[in-house]
């Protein structure tokens, strides 16, 4: 009875605060109120979605009576002539343009990029080294990432290590997951050697793991589509692709170019040496797309569902409740199972990569005879 009486006050609140009418009024008088809106009062879904997951050169905070709060940020770009141009994102911000270079609007060439107009009358796209939203992301969370350990590493300092002291709250979560993710993947999985590539592997989890939770962080400093930016994830695939071809031993690259197969499958013609080195190939693009694509899904579903409020305006007042009250539910159903997510994702990425350094490393066992 409690609850009941609960939810009916909850969703009379939400009446209140989102129709605008009583929840009690006739719903074909109330709907009869409410104005079509017009094309320019109907929200951008896709518009807004794209502003979120695409790189931009300003960090837009909100917009208020028509007027964008946001942080321009450092554009650095090269025109055909050679010259090197520094100026703020505000210059080329909402059309304008700044010698000769715009940013293209949508539908043209090069949509979202710094553009200009070459000497012969087409447009080029000149070099561009620009600090970007996702670019200045990167710096604040890769910023937070290290205050956060240095400060997890200075309370062991302050006790001298002491093996016995036991950390507590902040500290002792980071322990523990620093403790788990070692032990229960990077160990079984790169062997004997572990400990050569356990900084990289951790440092690895870390920062997607933080770079995915300040992603759903709505407000500055958080909400750069970092993670969910397939520029991010290759990069770190490449890493991952480095320490695993360039440290593995002899024993990995037998495998690959010279595998324990019929020699017909291997001479005259390399058969199984390309299968392996495609697989070489394979690996980091699996690591890059698996990564990306399920940080961007997650952004992309909760944005929509976000949007199911204003989108349901035109429905009227009733609808709009209703929508309302679905829309608000399930986007906390989906930021709960995405912080899960940006944990699920940051383990598997180490997983994969454990799995692929380990694979690297493997030893040569000769086989022994049979004892009589």
């Amino acid at each position: 009875m409690y609850m009941r009486r609960l939810l009916l006050q909850i969703t009379l609140l939400v009446g209140v605060l989102f129709g605008g009418a009583p929840w009690g009024a006739c719903a074909q008088e109330v709907e009869h109120d409410v104005a079509e809106p017009t094309a320019e009062e109907k929200l951008d879904v896709v518009g807004l979605i794209f502003d979120h997951i695409n790189d931009s050169y300003s960090w837009h905070i909100a917009t208020i009576d028509g007027h964008h709060v946001e942080i321009p940020l450092l554009c650095i770009v090269r025109s055909e002539e050679g010259r090197w141009y520094a100026f703020s994102a505000a210059k080329v911000a909402h059309g304008h343009s700044y010698e000769g270079f715009y940013v293209a609007p949508e539908g043209e060439k090069w949509e979202g990029k710094l553009v200009a107009v070459g000497s012969d009358g087409e447009l080029y796209r000149p070099l561009d080294l620009s600090f970007t939203k996702n670019a200045a992301g990167l710096m604040i969370n890769s910023l937070l990432l290290v205050a956060i350990i240095l400060g997890v590493a200075g309370w062991y300092r302050r006790r001298n290590y002491d093996v016995h002291a036991v950390p507590r709250g902040f500290v002792g979560a980071v322990e523990m997951l620093t403790m788990s993710i070692e032990d229960d993947i990077i160990r079984p999985s790169v062997g004997k050697d572990y400990k050569r590539y356990s900084p990289y592997l951790l440092t690895a989890f870390y920062f997607i793991f933080v770079n995915n939770l300040m992603g759903l962080v709505p407000a500055f400093p958080g909400g750069a589509n970092t993670t969910g930016n397939i520029a991010v994830t290759l990069v770190m695939a490449l890493a991952t692709m480095f320490a695993v071809n360039v440290f593995g031993n002899k024993e990995y690259w037998k495998e690959i170019l010279w595998p324990d197969v019929p020699v017909w499958m291997k001479f005259p013609i390399p058969l199984m040496p390309v299968i392996e080195l495609f697989g070489v190939i394979s690996k980091p693009f699996a690591l890059t797309v698996r990564l990306f694509a399920n940080i961007l899904a997650g952004h992309t579903v909760i944005l929509a569902l976000t949007c199911l409020v204003f989108i349901s305006v035109s429905m009227g007042t009733t609808m709009n409740i209703v929508m309302t009250i679905f829309s608000v539910l399930l986007s906390v159903f989906m930021l709960v199972l995405e912080i899960l997510v940006a944990y699920i994702q940051a383990y598997v990425f180490t997983m994969l990569s454990s799995v692929f350094v380990g694979l690297s490393r493997k030893e040569h066992h000769a086989a022994h005879k049979p004892k009589k």
